[in-house]
């Protein structure tokens, strides 16, 4: 048998075999999932005196602001979401091509840096209320305004910057609903009201649930907005159980506790999928739907739904943090913020590199051997993306902990030296860190790109006499050059944007921008931390720029 007969076996993928790419595909998925393995081991773990003080007190809190948390967001941004995806696809009005892509920029924008910005932007001593009290002459005291700094204001916040995952999702599916549907329904009499709740509405179902679970996955990652709020939060706890209480035991109880919410968005986002797949029908029976153009005053109230969000997701935190610079460029831009960004760079730049050849052991593990297991493997290992950053970080540094104690025990019994943390307290723990958190979005864009390349280029090139190895480097990595680059790029980016993971890894005096941001901000040195903030905002807007172009591409293709 050949080299190529044993590279790609015709085998069935419900067979269950062991060869040396299953095992390395096992093997990346176990080394993955050793925060999800740590935490749910500690799920059985006798309760302490911290965590009876934690269920006594605060614990209650953290349910209830959490749920709250995500219903508020949840009903905002399918509020939002559906109803701009559904204006843009259905109508024609002023600034409705722009807006259609505009409405994702949001994305590029942490929902901690909105806190932070919006926070100064409508203080007392901000310009809104300013011009309030320059226009009405009324003192601080002498009207009502409300708190932005409270589980109201957070759940507005971080409404304008989840929505884009329900609009994205959704507007897709208005699309791909069937135009000769929509125009039989309009032929019968029927109005776009009632299109959009028996026809429209039904049928995108499944993707509004898809979005609306990743929106809430990322509500409950949040770690800052929660933070600068003053809310208390599983996520919050986390944090303060292991700096404050130093219980390593109640940090991964109350991980637990939050991965349990997790769980159940997972299920829900899988339905959802399964769901949108089992829809989908053949894009031969698709057309390009006919816009209605409006006139008048709804005309203009559509522009005006579809802009704000854009305004108040992205345009206002940028101007904000612009004139912040202006003001004192030289304070937001020293010494520190060269070796803050350099320090973010660096380690974004490590985690990309080693979650893009993560990803291409895993996506080449599956291509070679289509077992279930190797499936499985691939699942599990990429099950980092949806476990909040705090999760993961507790979730390793237990073990890592462990592991340098036994080592620096075992040292000074053969050696007579502790060689320290040389797992917990390095760069390789905030490295692993990332690579788990994000190894899933490497490895979707390896997986789409391999999945482009044919079966039959891989028998030519062996007919060649080319090896496998020759195949990988001739044939596989020319083809993948954009994916790979795409992959590497997008993990870098939700790197460098990463705060909940950096703050509680990250090894000492080591700090990166999303940290000094921060800090700054906690101190109300909003204006220092600008050149930062805007470094991550600009960095944010590579991969809305990527999933623009690849929609784009999408959309093109299908309706050519």
């Amino acid at each position: 048998m050949n080299l190529f007969k044993r590279s790609f076996p015709q085998s069935h993928p419900k067979a269950f075999r062991l060869n040396r790419w299953s095992v390395a595909t096992i093997a990346l998925a176990v080394l993955f999932s050793i925060p999800i393995l740590t935490i749910a081991v500690h799920i059985f773990a006798p309760a302490g005196e911290v965590w009876k003080h934690l269920s006594s007190t605060v614990l209650d809190d953290y349910l209830i602001n959490s749920f709250w948390l995500m219903v508020g967001v949840g009903f905002g941004v399918l509020i939002i979401g559906v109803g701009t995806a559904w204006l843009v696809t259905m109508y024609r009005f002023p600034g409705s091509g722009v807006l259609t892509w505009l409405m994702i920029l949001p994305m590029a924008v942490p929902a901690y840096l909105m806190a932070y910005t919006y926070t100064d932007f409508l203080s007392v001593t901000g310009p809104v209320q300013e011009a309030i009290r320059s226009l009405t002459g009324w003192g601080p005291n002498e009207y009502w305004f409300p708190q932005i700094r409270s589980l109201g204001g957070a759940i507005l916040l971080m409404s304008f910057v989840f929505y884009p995952y329900v609009y994205l999702l959704t507007r897709s599916a208005f699309l791909d609903q069937s135009s000769s549907q929509l125009e039989a329904a309009r032929g019968l009499g029927a109005g776009m009201q009632e299109i959009f709740f028996r026809i429209g509405l039904p049928l995108a179902r499944p993707s509004i649930a898809a979005g609306l679970a990743l929106v809430l996955m990322e509500t409950l990652n949040d770690f800052g907005t929660v933070d600068y709020f003053g809310i208390q939060t599983f996520t919050t706890g986390i944090y303060r159980t292991w700096f404050g209480l130093g219980d390593r035991i109640a940090a991964a109880q109350l991980s637990a506790f939050l991965m349990t919410f997790i769980l159940m968005l997972l299920l829900l986002e899988r339905w959802s999928r399964n769901r949108i797949r089992d829809n989908q029908v053949s894009t031969e029976r698709y057309g390009r739907l006919t816009q209605i153009q409006l006139s008048g005053w709804r005309k203009w109230a559509a522009s005006l739904s579809c802009f704000l969000p854009v305004a108040i997701g992205f345009l206002i935190p940028v101007v904000i943090l612009l004139s912040l610079l202006f003001e004192n460029p030289s304070a937001a831009i020293d010494e520190r913020f060269f070796r803050f960004t350099f320090n973010s760079v660096s380690v974004a730049l490590i985690a990309g590199f080693f979650a893009l050849v993560s990803a291409l052991l895993l996506s080449y593990g599956v291509r070679l051997h289509p077992t279930w297991i190797t499936r499985a493997s691939a699942r599990v290992g990429t099950l980092g993306y949806a476990i909040p950053g705090s999760v993961i970080a507790v979730g390793l540094l237990i073990p890592f902990g462990l592991a340098d104690q036994t080592l620096n025990d075992l040292s000074r019994r053969l050696f007579g030296f502790s060689p320290g943390l040389l797992l917990s307290g390095t760069l390789f723990a905030l490295v692993f860190a990332y690579v788990v958190r994000f190894l899933a979005v490497a490895h979707q864009s390896v997986d789409t790109g391999l999945s482009n390349i044919t079966r039959n280029m891989d028998e030519a090139a062996e007919g060649l006499g080319y090896t496998f190895g020759g195949i990988l480097r001739k044939v596989h990595i020319p083809m993948l050059t954009g994916s790979l680059l795409t992959a590497m790029l997008l993990v870098m980016v939700d790197v460098l944007k990463e705060l909940p993971a950096t703050l509680i890894v990250r090894p000492f005096n080591f700090d990166t921008l999303a940290v000094q941001v921060y800090r700054l901000a906690s101190d109300e040195r909003l204006a220092e931390s600008s050149g930062a903030a805007l470094v991550i905002v600009l960095v944010g807007l590579i991969p809305v720029y990527v999933l623009s172009r690849s929609i784009t591409k999408l959309r093109s293709r299908k309706f050519e």
